[in-house]
């Protein structure tokens, strides 16, 4: 009995929850990228908002310090999960290759006539996209042709619409479903460094107001401030200069694959939409619905596989065909060989057969090769393939006149003698 999609799923995710959830298989660096979110801004709330709560005696907004720290962490965990946690834009995968895309190689293409064909797939097809024409090309682990934008996850192992990049980071691949999400938690995580160095610095100048006027004083008295801060100048420039890329890349509808593929080509995008509609087509669409029913049962391929394109060979004929025609051909010199013995005998052909038998009997042993020779080719009897232009089947041959005709002379000679020799006794 078949089971579920996600249970027999044949790219390298990790389902959890019953294939709710859909990762990737390094889902584990999840952990360490939620632990340099949590673990920062634990230190923060610990040794830098507390001591900010009360700077602020106006409406408590000391506790604001605090309130937003946490809310906007939890956001950006939120949407790392979500970037994470779901299909990316997954195509499923084909149960046999495209039937209708499958052409037969004709004879001027094979260079030799009367070759069986083989059967290929083009590589590359032209498509229309928006009014465009795109090549898109043909996915041997997937089984179709890729769609536009489309490109094949070698770590996920499988074809991703709009493909963007697989992140390390986040554990999943970047597409058309979760690059939003991606694009928001990468630009909030910027945000929540920014305001974790900035409320840092406000909690030394206090400390340098207070008690201690220089800033090594201060410093020293405040370490967990000193350390948020130099952690959140080195990640503004990880995730910050990620948000800043990303904006060029939505600027101009690009991904992060085609840009650095069409780099060196100096090659400018075809999706490009203008500014505004490139903006509002990552943030003002609707996400499309995933294409893949992981909590389905998963349907049985009832038609046999083709040949894949690296795996096309020629057809051969069935070794029962084979076997029947060499039997059928046996059969005809088995006739003839009882032709002999009725006109000779099976004991007078070795003992009591003169000199002209012989030589009638090696004459029609001749002629019989040399027909058969003419009739069953070499390459068969020697276990070859059947060629596809000998085209007619055993059963249909018919004895040649010549062969007739010297077995009638073998029962002639057989009845008067041969040159003058009286018949043989029995």
């Amino acid at each position: 009995m078949a089971g579920l999609v996600y249970q027999n799923w044949k790219g390298n995710n990790i389902f959890f929850f019953g294939g709710r959830l859909i990762f990737g298989p390094d889902a584990r660096s999840l952990l360490v990228t939620i632990s340099l979110i949590v673990v920062p801004v634990a230190l923060f709330c610990a040794f830098v908002a507390r001591n900010l709560l009360h700077k602020f005696p106006a409406y408590n907004a000391g506790y604001a310090i605090l309130v937003v720290a946490i809310v906007f962490t939890f956001y950006v965990l939120v949407l790392l999960l979500l970037t994470s946690a779901q299909d990316p834009g997954i195509v499923p995968r084909a149960l046999h290759p495209p039937e209708d895309e499958i052409y037969e190689s004709s004879i001027a293409n094979d260079g030799v006539a009367g070759q069986t064909p083989r059967l290929r797939f083009p590589r590359i097809k032209e498509v229309s996209f928006n009014g465009m024409t795109v090549k898109v090309k043909y996915c041997d682990t997937c089984m179709l042709y890729r769609p536009p934008r489309c490109s094949h996850c070698s770590i996920c192992n499988n074809c991703v619409e709009r493909f963007d990049h697989h992140c390390p980071w986040v554990g999943q691949c970047i597409g058309q479903r979760n690059y939003r999400c991606f694009f928001m938690f990468v630009s909030s995580s910027t945000v929540l460094c920014i305001y974790v160095f900035a409320m840092s610095a406000l909690n030394i100048k206090f400390i340098m107001d207070r008690d201690y006027h220089t800033v090594p004083s201060a410093l020293r008295h405040a370490p967990a401030s000193l350390i948020l801060m130099i952690y959140c100048f080195i990640s503004v420039w990880f995730v910050g200069g990620l948000t800043v890329f990303h904006l060029y890349l939505i600027g101009t509808n690009q991904t992060t694959y085609e840009n650095f593929r069409y780099r060196a080509e100096n090659r400018l995008s075809m999706y490009d939409k203008g500014c505004l509609s490139n903006f509002g087509e990552v943030f003002c669409t609707s996400v499309q619905p995933s294409k893949n029913k992981f909590r389905a049962k998963e349907q049985q391929d009832v038609q046999k596989p083709l040949p894949s394109p690296m795996e096309s060979r020629d057809i051969e004929e069935p070794v029962d065909y084979i076997r029947s025609k060499v039997e059928d051909d046996l059969e005809i010199g088995g006739a003839f060989s009882k032709v002999r013995d009725r006109t000779f005998g099976e004991n007078d052909v070795g003992d009591q057969v003169n000199p002209g038998h012989g030589i009638v009997l090696d004459n029609c042993s001749a002629a019989l090769e040399q027909q058969m020779d003419g009739r069953v080719p070499s390459d068969l009897l020697n276990g070859a393939h059947r060629h596809s232009s000998w085209g007619r089947r055993s059963e249909n041959w018919e004895i040649s006149a010549e062969v007739l005709g010297m077995s009638s002379s073998v029962t002639e000679s057989g009845r008067f003698g041969v040159h003058g020799a009286s018949p043989v006794s029995k």
